[in-house]
Parts: C-alpha cells; structure tokens; sequence
C-alpha cells in the first residue's frame, strides 16, 4: 500500500482503525497544482505536481480534561501510518488539558462522494488561456509593453473522518492570475490579477488593455507630498483590508478588552453601527463563484478555530449587516465563554450593499483626488483601534475633473478598515477580486470600490 495506489478514504479510515485515543480526527488532503510563468511577453517555465498531507488529531480524556495532540506529515505511505497515528497520541499524553475541548462534532450527514477518487487539476485547465494569453503577448509587443506574471490553479480533495462516525469530503478550485506590464524602459509598471475556479471567466487581452491605459496615464509624473486625499480603492485594495479585518474579528479578544471591537467598559461592539453606508460584509458557503467548504476544516487550534470543532457545518454569515455590526468569529469553547453566536469563519468574504456604479464611474465624478491600484507590505500597528500600516504599488493616479491626470509618487498609509468603513462616503458595484497582498492565503472575495474622503498617506515611499 503505497501513498500513490491507496485511495484517501482508505487512509483515513485505515488511520481512524489504528486509533487507541479516546477520540481521533483524520483528514487527508489531495492537491495538485498547474501553473504557466512568463516574462517579456514569452512563456518561461510551467508544470504540475501532486501531493498528499494527511493530519491526524487524537484526543485523550484525563481527570483535568481532556488534551489534543495534532501531528500532520507529506507523502504519508502504509509503513508511516501507524507512526504518524502514535505521534498525534503522544503529543496529546504530553500536553496539558486543551482550553478548547468540546465533545467531537457528532450527526453531520456523510458526504455522498466520500469514496470517491480525488479531483485533479491539469494543464487542462489553460487549454483556452493559454491561446489567449499569446495573443496578449503579440498586442502587448506591438504596442512596446512587456508582460509578466503568472497563473497558479490548485484542486485540493479534504476527505475528513472521525470517531465519532463523520465522513465528509470537500474539493475545492483556486485559481490566481497575476499580471503585471511594463514599460520598455522599466520607469513604468501596472499591475492586475484576477481570482477565478477554471480560468474560463478571465480574459487577458481585457486585463492587458486595460494595464496599457494605466502605462498610458503613467506618462506624466507628478509629485504629491504626503497627507490627507480623496481617494478611489479599487476591490482589490478593499478586500486587503477588509480580509485583515475579518482575521482579527475573535469574539473573545473583543470580550476581553483586547480588539477594535471590543467596547469601553467591557463586552464587544456588536450591535454597534459601525458606518454611514448601508453596507453589509458577509461570508457565505455557496456564493456563486466563490463556493468554499459547507464545513469546519481545522488542521490546528487558534484564536479563530479549533481542532475539535472539525465537521462543524458553517452557514452563511453576514459580520455587518447595513452598516451595523452583527457577528463576530467564534469556536463553540469561545461561544460559551462570550455568550456570542457560534460563527466559524468562513474561506470567502463579499462587501456590499453600494450603488450600481463601476470604478471608471467613480473616477468620472471625483473633482480632485486619487486612484490606487493595489496595496502591499500590510502590518498591524494597533490592534485596539485595528491601525494598519502598509504601501501603495504599481500605480498610484492623479484625478482631476473626473479624468486621470498621471501618476504620482507612492506612498506608506495608515489606516484602520473599521474607520475607514465608518468614513467611506460612497461604496460602487461588488466585483469579484484577487487580493494582492493576501492572495497566497486567501482568494475568494467580492467587493466594491469605496471612496474615502480623506485617507491618510502618512509619508512619501520612494520604492515602486
């Protein structure tokens, strides 16, 4: 039995026998990934691989509680299994009482497909981008632009068993294109990505028009000093800040006094309005496009999720709810200690409720102000009022009288997502967007571009 021929279900049920713990958690992982790389306008490299990770927790029951032991490994093969399994259990002998411990998650119905043979990714996948993506070359050459980037598709199979008898499997797409063109010279850069399932619903002779009308604007220079601007985020740049949000909405830092969304005097802010704009933040399973997992996977215990919460179903969630704050992430441990709703995150967010108007339409309506593109290199400050530090990229635009005047410099901002929601004086269409800083770790997000009247570039970045 070798880790190439034996199916996953096999594996996970095989490592579920091998359990002498007092309750155990498998998961398998099966990923493969494609990818095509390029630079100046010519395919450089491309390939696939595949891979297993399979994590095993164990739980043992003891007089002070009961602890968890977590061990995962690669290319697990039939001789490692049993060690892997006695690993987990030692770790849990080992450990104190885990804070977190709740009853394993019992009566979820099984997955259909559990036995099923995993799904794959392919070069496949690029059978129509790739063709395309040629043609972007040859108009981008025409037109003295060079393209480089990358496409990443991964499919990864999560088969998940218990001792408790949950049997649940889950494939999940991602797909990331990134592009970024260049001027001959290199004094000028543009950047776009897009986040997609199958590369069927992004076009890159439309993402290397669009980079060659922002070369275009970067023909005239200006210089801007730091300060306070009108400023246009596109959904890229929202989705960076509204994700980094999302990651520190723990109900319990908020009780304890420890978050932005904690309240003066003790307990969180929920209920709270939060800004002017009717604008709802929400995660929600089946969004069209966007589809994640109907259930909890945990591969560790944290602030946000718990091993022992793994098959927990998830429901659509909404976090802010017409401006007004309405939930914030929970385990069931930190649920009965908060008093709030169990509300586990969830691996998509979408930010709406603004007016029918595109980016271009925004700009077309700005007296005086700016347009970013993207934003990089986000630190947290303060976690009490949630501060965020971080630098402009590939483009930062001068608006004057509705048009694109030229580039300026960039610039190093802080700003805290929650003022920033609060201030935001005008909220556009909700579009599906890659997240440029946080895209290795999360891709499935939609949302509008906001107008802030007076975001806070704090200082003048002299780097690209």
């Amino acid at each position: 039995m070798s880790a190439r021929t034996t199916k996953p279900h096999e594996i996970v049920e095989r490592a579920l026998a091998l359990s002498r713990a007092d309750g155990c958690v498998v998961i398998a992982d099966e990923h493969s990934t494609a990818n095509l790389r390029w630079a100046g306008n010519a395919l450089t490299t491309n390939g696939v691989t595949r891979g297993r990770t399979l994590t095993v927790v164990a739980t043992v029951d003891g007089e002070e509680g009961t602890a968890s032991g977590v061990v995962s490994r690669s290319a697990v093969t039939a001789e490692d299994l049993e060690p892997l399994v006695r690993a987990a259990e030692a770790a849990a002998r080992g450990a104190g009482p885990a804070e977190d411990a709740q009853p394993l998650v019992t009566g979820v119905p099984g997955s259909p497909d559990f036995t099923d043979a995993p799904a794959e990714t392919s070069s496949a996948v690029f059978a129509d981008f790739a063709p395309a993506l040629g043609e972007a070359f040859a108009r981008a050459r025409a037109g003295g632009r060079e393209l480089y980037g990358f496409a990443r598709h991964e499919m990864v199979s999560t088969y998940l068993g218990t001792s408790t008898g949950l049997r649940l499997r889950h494939d999940q797409p991602t797909g990331t294109l990134e592009i970024n063109a260049k001027s001959p010279d290199r004094t000028r850069s543009a950047w776009a990505g897009r986040s997609t399932r199958d590369f069927k619903d992004v076009d890159p002779a439309a993402l290397d028009a669009e980079l060659a009308v922002r070369l275009g604007w970067a023909e005239r220079r200006v210089e801007l000093p730091a300060g306070r601007y009108e400023t246009l985020l596109p959904p890229t740049a929202v989705a960076d800040l509204l994700i980094y949000q999302l990651w520190s909405s723990s109900g319990r830092d908020a009780a304890e006094g420890r978050t932005v969304f904690s309240r003066p005097g003790g307990g969180t802010r929920v209920g709270e309005r939060l800004g002017r704009l009717p604008l709802t933040l929400r995660s929600d399973l089946g969004e069209p496009g966007l589809e994640t997992a109907p259930f909890l996977i945990a591969h560790s215990s944290g602030d946000d999720q718990s091993v022992f919460d793994n098959g927990l179903p998830v429901r659509p969630t909404d976090w802010i709810r017409d401006g007004e704050l309405t939930r914030l992430t929970t385990t069931r441990h930190s649920a009965a200690l908060t008093g709030l709703p169990v509300a586990p995150a969830i691996g998509n967010l979408v930010l709406e409720g603004g007016e029918d108007r595109s980016l271009e339409e925004m700009v077309a309506g700005t007296g005086r102000g700016l347009l970013l593109t993207c934003l990089w290199y986000i630190r947290e400050v303060d976690p009490a009022t949630l501060l965020l530090t971080g630098l402009t990229r590939d483009g930062v635009y001068l608006v004057e009288n509705g048009e694109v005047t030229g580039e300026v410099n960039n610039f190093r901002f802080n700003e805290s997502p929650v003022d920033l929601l609060g201030r935001a004086t005008q909220a556009g269409r909700t579009e599906k967007t890659l997240p440029r800083e946080w895209g290795d770790w999360f891709t499935r997000a939609a949302m509008p571009p906001l107008r802030v009247p007076d975001f806070n570039m704090s200082s003048v970045s002299r780097g690209v």
